[in-house]
């Protein structure tokens, strides 16, 4: 029953919500966000870790960041359930960078490629884009607790023609062979994981798990971090695939996307979803947790 009644008030939400033009809807769905966002403790978490790792902020600057990190979580959720209006966006943005060659290389020769990004922008405005320009990708992601919500946010992320590998066995399964053919593979890695390695963002330690760097230097895959940073108009999208991440060891190559995200996070810091616990203490010792850390799927 509780199950069914958050997904009611969800979807009474969004069908608001789609009853409006895609600008005003995204636009409202950030301000919505904004006006719940003190009641929902967001404001109190996005200070939380700016005081941790950006102490010397001004006030006025983290007074700022609580009403802009808000107000990227409300345009993400309008977005991802609004398809259609997304694709319009990725489409009409190029994809630029010093990885975009790098992405044709690996189509024409049949060599798959894992994109990295993190909780910025919208991390899914890069997926749309590699699909509308005929990549064959998929995304591994962890499903929702509530199940019928989990099936909408599926339905409406594969809307564009994209797949979604659930974490599990099954998931992992699918996700390999996904990638030993070819493929795509869209991961987000700026989240905990007490399974991972402690890596450092922002100065801090963070456990991050290298299982990208692992799939990557198993299948020979190229490792790209991209972003999709959202532009001054708060509806379009600069796409950006920065230059691959050479092979070497999990380590290095992890810590090489966290210094790639955290660059792009500091240039724009209103646009990283700042309510993660990304650097809380693992619940296992260090040497377990990074021990374990290299298994497929932790990422």
């Amino acid at each position: 029953m509780g199950e069914r009644l958050e997904y009611a008030v969800v979807m009474a939400v969004l069908g608001v919500l789609r009853l409006l033009p895609y600008r005003l809807r995204v636009r409202l769905a950030g301000r919505v966000m904004v006006w719940l966002s003190g009641p929902l403790g967001l404001r109190r978490r996005v200070r939380a870790n700016l005081a941790l790792v950006q102490p010397d902020l001004a006030s006025d600057t983290v007074a700022a960041l609580e009403r802009a990190v808000p107000d990227t979580i409300g345009r993400v959720f309008a977005e991802v359930f609004s398809p259609e209006g997304l694709a319009a966006q990725a489409r009409g943005a190029p994809i630029t960078g010093d990885g975009a060659e790098a992405l044709e290389r690996a189509r024409r020769a049949g060599r798959p490629v894992i994109v990295v990004s993190g909780h910025i922008g919208n991390y899914d405005a890069f997926r749309t884009a590699l699909i509308l320009e005929g990549h064959r990708v998929g995304a591994l992601y962890r499903p929702f607790n509530n199940r019928l919500f989990d099936r909408r946010y599926r339905a409406a992320m594969e809307a564009n023609g994209g797949v979604l590998f659930a974490r599990g066995q099954q998931g992992m399964a699918d996700m390999v062979r996904h990638l030993r053919g070819g493929g795509v593979l869209a991961i987000l890695i700026d989240q905990h994981m007490d399974q991972g390695a402690p890596l450092r963002f922002f100065g801090k330690t963070a456990m991050t798990a290298t299982s990208v760097a692992d799939l990557a230097l198993k299948y020979d895959a190229e490792l790209l971090p991209v972003y999709g940073i959202r532009r001054p108009d708060g509806i379009g999208f600069d796409l950006i695939a920065e230059a691959p991440v050479a092979h070497s060891d999990p380590l290095t190559m992890t810590q090489a996307l966290n210094d790639s995200l955290e660059r792009q996070v500091r240039a724009h810091m209103g646009q990283w979803i700042w309510t993660h616990r990304r650097w809380k203490a693992p619940r296992n010792r260090l040497g377990r947790g990074a021990a374990r850390g290299n298994r497929p799927g932790a990422g």
